[in-house]
């Protein structure tokens, strides 16, 4: 049997129907999935576990629900006194950018602080920081916002940065408008994958333009695309944060009318306390580096949650 199918049973069976189930699964996870996910279940048993309308337990769904409520109810007691237990630990995902630039610099401040005696890190995009958000993976996100985040992920705004066109320093030109004249643009292109947000907020502004730009290279991550612009293989679409736009062979122009990248905290369920201060920092920094672009979110009160 798959665990997490008898989790999302437990749920079901707990508060008396799927839809009631998915408001109280403390991760975000859909009706559809949760009632074909609980169907696996039933057809790995070969059992019929509960009748849909109105809902009722079978006899059998009442002596596999008896069997795991003790584990799923007793899970975060235990993992309290766990904590309680052991050194305090945090695992954050973010952009290669904020691991590698920006998170060093909150983390200076806190060195001092014992809550953060274990951090683990890994690097990724809202869906993929999404996914490791509900299996678990990972305590904290920090990534750019494209969608909604699923229901019951918390959600922190933290900064709008613009984007900006990233250009060889020496190049003769004064602003990306001097570009939209060519059809289809001259100059190659580098950008990040198509399906993540900077290169879709990009190609939205292009078609509002109704400008013509074909990718010709396709970077893995924001720093890969100054060192290529650098290097002369051709211009890239980064953000105003840091280091990328001022790479010593690169320079930023200015992308008048493309919206902007909003970046945010995500995590599931009440900040732990080293979570807590982990965010604080965070909104510290933001409010130093970008003034005019942080946002005016407040940061729940510890043991709190917001949407």
């Amino acid at each position: 049997m798959n665990i997490h199918h008898l989790e999302l049973f437990y749920y079901v069976a707990r508060h008396g129907g799927i839809s009631r189930a998915v408001r109280h699964i403390p991760y975000g996870i859909q009706q559809p999935a949760v009632s074909s996910q609980v169907l696996k279940l039933e057809e790995d048993l070969g059992k019929r576990l509960f009748e849909r309308s109105p809902f009722r337990l079978t006899v059998e769904g009442t002596e596999l629900f008896e069997f795991v409520r003790p584990f799923f109810e007793n899970i975060d007691a235990v993992a309290a006194r766990l904590r309680r237990e052991a050194p305090p630990q945090l695992r954050i995902g973010a952009s290669e950018l904020v691991l590698s630039e920006h998170l060093p610099a909150v983390l200076s401040r806190l060195r001092a602080n014992q809550a953060f005696a274990r951090m683990t890190f890994r690097s990724g995009f809202q869906a993929e920081m999404e996914t490791a958000l509900r299996e678990r993976e990972i305590d904290l996100a920090i990534t750019a916002l494209e969608r909604r985040p699923p229901p019951r992920v918390q959600c922190l705004r933290l900064v709008k940065l613009p984007l900006v066109l990233l250009v060889p320093r020496g190049l003769k030109i004064k602003s990306a408008s001097e570009l939209w004249a060519e059809q289809p643009v001259a100059h190659p292109l580098i950008c990040l994958p198509p399906t993540e947000t900077i290169s879709r907020r990009f190609g939205e502004g292009l078609q509002r333009l109704k400008v013509e730009w074909p990718v010709t290279l396709e970077a893995s991550s924001l720093e890969l695309i100054a060192r290529y612009v650098g290097d002369g293989y051709g211009f890239g679409v980064g953000v105003q944060a840091g280091q990328v736009a001022r790479h010593p062979k690169v320079r930023a122009l200015e992308l008048a009318g493309f919206e902007q990248i909003e970046v945010v905290a995500l995590w599931n369920g009440k900040p732990t306390p080293a979570m807590h201060t982990l965010l604080a920092e965070v909104q510290r920094y933001v409010r130093e580096v970008w003034p005019a672009g942080c946002s005016k979110d407040v940061l729940p009160a510890l043991g709190g949650a917001t949407g």
